[in-house]
């Protein structure tokens, strides 16, 4: 049965995949209940949370009525009008405009990698990406509002007076904004996560090219920043990497014997502990984001974030001496913060390499899969035509076959019956002649 696309049309919107899980805990809903109340397995919501499947038809209703934030109380007494008498008059128009204030100058974009957008603000101070001195960001925007924000359509209506007109960025300026804003701490974010400099900088770079191919989906993203950090650690964590020979030991660790037990202690702990510490204390996401991010429950990040801790403040004395959480936390994204500045990691490809180079793959990619194709075509062609068309019962091979009697009949001729033979062939037989029998 095919699916109009009326059907589709009508299907009532979801918010992005970390949006649901919000929601849904929002309401102290579990993901069985959840489940429960759609008519699936858990492991089917936990897929759509986590972006690889989308619910559809019936389910996509139930499940958006179920995460559906509930509306806002409306008073029960609205305020009196203003009667006609009482209301202030209207200056007349003049024929000169009013002069509009001039929008304030775009705040200078942040050298640290902030958490996804909606993060409640806190006091920490993200891990820096490159600068050595890194001046705190007034607010905590992954990237800039140029950048993150979609595109206008060309229907939108105009802009009032009131408020000034967005520029519209081409898509090649906003991925280059995007890129120039948060490559480099995500290059030194991958270095603290893999141990690896160069390793760290393929990572960002697959990741970045890959945002560039799916560009209509994080442009429109609720945290670009956040998609392009997911992909490189995915892509740095990948186990495939032990088996090239550049990338199966770790670079040397820093010569101070702080920052190389602190460098130490986080390549010890396992990949998902490690990626769950520098999530939440290191770029400053808080535990359900982290939890998202890295496909787990919210008290399963939470367990790994304790231990993870608990490994490192073994090799960090004034770690294990801090006298609160917070006070933990602080000083351990304080001492990711000086790691990651004080390492030399090589600085990204220029934002319009990493474009020419996600262009390049594609297209080389698409131009194998027709070759592929055209060659399977082939190969199917030669078949059908070299194939036979009517079955041909094979030749058995010989066998040697036993138990046979012998041949039955006369026995072989000695050489004096066959003369013998011979010359009753070749003389007339001269004997009695044949008695006639006399009959009285």
């Amino acid at each position: 049965m095919t699916r109009s696309t009326t059907d589709e049309a009508a299907a009532p919107p979801l918010p992005s995949p970390k949006e649901r899980r919000r929601l849904r805990e929002a309401k102290s809903l579990s993901e069985e209940q959840a489940a429960e109340a759609v008519g699936v397995t858990r492991a089917t919501v936990r897929s759509w949370e986590t972006g690889r499947t989308s619910p559809r038809g019936r389910k996509r209703a139930l499940y958006a009525k179920l995460i559906a934030p509930d509306p806002e109380p409306v008073p029960a007494t609205r305020p009196k009008a203003v009667r006609r008498k009482e209301r202030p008059e209207r200056p007349a128009p003049t024929a000169e405009p009013v002069p509009v204030a001039p929008a304030p100058a775009p705040a200078p974009a942040p050298t640290a990698v902030a958490p996804a957008a909606g993060a409640p603000t806190s006091a920490r101070e993200p891990v820096p990406t490159g600068s050595p001195t890194p001046e705190p960001a007034p607010t905590r925007s992954p990237v800039p509002a140029s950048a993150s924000a979609p595109p206008v359509p060309a229907s939108a209506p105009p802009p009032s007076e009131a408020e000034p007109a967005v520029p519209r960025l081409s898509p090649d300026e906003a991925f280059d904004a995007l890129y120039a804003h948060s490559a480099p701490g995500l290059v030194r974010q991958t270095y603290l996560l893999t141990g690896r400099r160069s390793l760290a900088r393929e990572s960002v770079e697959r990741a970045f090219q890959l945002a560039w191919h799916r560009w209509p989906e994080v442009a429109v993203d609720r945290d670009p920043a956040g998609w392009v950090r997911a992909a490189a650690y995915e892509y740095a964590m990948s186990p495939w990497h032990r088996l090239r020979r550049v990338h199966r030991h770790p670079d040397a660790p820093p010569s101070e014997p702080a920052r190389r037990a602190l460098f130490e202690a986080l390549l010890d702990l396992p990949p998902a502990y490690r990626r769950t510490l520098l999530l939440y204390d290191g770029v400053g996401l808080d535990l359900p984001e982290t939890a998202a991010e890295t496909e787990a429950s919210t008290p399963a990040a939470a367990g790994r974030l304790e231990v993870a801790r608990a490994a490192v403040a073994e090799r960090l004395p004034e770690l294990a001496a801090a006298a609160s959480p917070a006070e933990q936390s602080e000083l351990l994204q304080d001492r990711l913060g000086g790691l990651a500045r004080a390492e030399h990691v090589p600085a990204p490809s220029p934002a319009r390499a990493v474009r020419t180079g996600s262009e390049d793959k594609a297209r080389l990619w698409t131009r194998a899969a027709i070759a592929f194709v055209a060659l399977l075509i082939g190969a199917t062609a030669l078949t059908l035509h070299t194939a036979p068309t009517h079955y041909e019962q094979p030749v058995s091979p010989p066998e040697r076959v036993g138990g046979v009697p012998p041949r039955g009949g006369p026995q072989k001729l000695t050489p004096q019956d066959l003369k013998l033979q011979k010359v009753l062939k070749e003389q007339l037989a001269h004997g009695p002649e044949r008695l006639v029998p006399r009959i009285p």
